[in-house]
């Protein structure tokens, strides 16, 4: 492979026993790779992700099997992110390299100064000659604020530095039209468009992990750098270019890292319902959200948080971070940002939701029809 950047992403059952214990062997075969590709040529760089804390947690805790309550996840997260650290230094340092872990929450690509951040942690690690290793950070991470899967974390990483592939390990070597293991199921080598994947059933999560083929495919749909998916096994021949697992190919220009996590990896708190002309402002003219366009706001949503905005018809047309909280909201609605710094401050002349915050969610001719 021709990158001289790259993200490489690991799923649990990539990493781990049947029994959820960290699998020392097949961390040790990985890292050999990696670290055989980057020492190749020292301007290559590699940021790792690495999903398998909780899974590597279970064990030690007793549980049988990946628990429900997200309490307990949290519980194995912090017992086997530990141990799974660990086990990446010492495999790691057999090559002379360095590693830095970083744990990341989807909320830290939602707040600017934290993306910026993690950002510059990033970086720094790479030009100190370390190989980052990130992860969720399942410990803290709730519902609202989760990537869900490290599939997605793994494609915006690739945007926060800049990377030239991504590949994505996972336990079947490729995607199939089908379930691999029954008859007929054929392996899809190269996907230009969506409409190559026309017809393909794509299966769930695994054993210990969260993902599956849809999230995989999810992530190389808004990596914005070319994709391989294969399994572990292959990670060697898919850094060095040969023909292996599937190939996703960039799909065009990409919208910033923050809008990706906007769109791909957070729920709407709240909603906010806007008037015919916000709209067209917000969809067509790809403007701020202006307290005169809201007509309506529903949820209990702090300033900061994810919120979905809606035409009359309640469809959600885009989604941004929201200026106020809810109770503020209706005060505001209908009012011009003038006549409210006028009347209320100068602290509310300002945008409910500043266009750089937001993304859209529909293409400008599916919010113009109605149902």
């Amino acid at each position: 492979m021709r990158a001289r950047r790259i993200v490489v992403k690991a799923g649990s059952s990539s990493l781990t026993t049947p029994d959820g214990a960290i699998d020392a062997a097949r961390i040790d075969a990985l890292v050999d790779v990696l670290a055989g590709w980057r020492r190749a040529d020292g301007r290559r760089e590699v940021v790792f992700v690495s999903s398998g804390a909780i899974a590597a947690g279970l064990g030690p805790l007793g549980l049988p099997a990946r628990p429900r309550d997200l309490a307990l996840q949290q519980a194995a997260a912090s017992v086997g992110q530990g141990l799974l650290f660990a086990r990446y230094t010492t495999s790691f340092a057999r090559y002379g390299l360095g590693v830095g872990q970083v744990l990341l929450t989807a909320d830290d690509m939602m707040r600017r100064s934290h993306h910026r951040n993690a950002q510059r942690t990033l970086e720094q690690l790479l030009a100190f000659g370390f190989l980052p290793i990130v992860n969720e950070n399942d410990t803290v991470a709730t519902d609202e604020i989760r990537f869900g899967d490290n599939d997605r974390l793994a494609a915006l990483v690739a945007h926060l530095i800049r990377a030239d592939a991504l590949i994505l390990l996972s336990d079947v070597d490729a995607l199939y039209t089908g379930d691999p293991r029954e008859p007929g199921a054929r392996r899809i080598e190269d996907v230009r468009e969506p409409a190559d994947l026309d017809g393909v059933r794509l299966g769930g999560s695994g054993r210990v992990g969260t993902g599956g083929m849809v999230t995989k495919v999810e992530a190389a749909r808004i990596a914005g750098v070319p994709v391989v998916l294969t399994n572990a096994d292959s990670a060697g021949a898919a850094l060095a270019g040969e023909n292996v697992g599937t190939y996703f190919h960039p799909a065009g220009v990409q919208p910033s890292t923050r809008r990706l996590w906007l769109a791909h990896a957070t729920t709407g708190q709240g909603r906010l319902r806007l008037d015919p002309g916000a709209v067209e402002a917000v969809v067509g003219r790809r403007k701020s959200l202006l307290p005169a366009g809201v007509t309506g706001v529903e949820g209990d949503f702090s300033a900061g948080d994810p919120v979905d905005m809606c035409d009359d018809e309640g469809r959600v047309v885009a989604r941004g971070l929201v200026n106020y909280d809810a109770a503020e909201i209706p005060d505001l609605m209908g009012r011009s940002t003038r006549w409210l710094a006028r009347e209320l401050g100068p602290e509310y002349e300002r945008e409910i939701i500043h266009r750089d915050d937001l993304v859209v969610l529909v293409t400008e001719e599916a919010a113009a029809r109605r149902p």
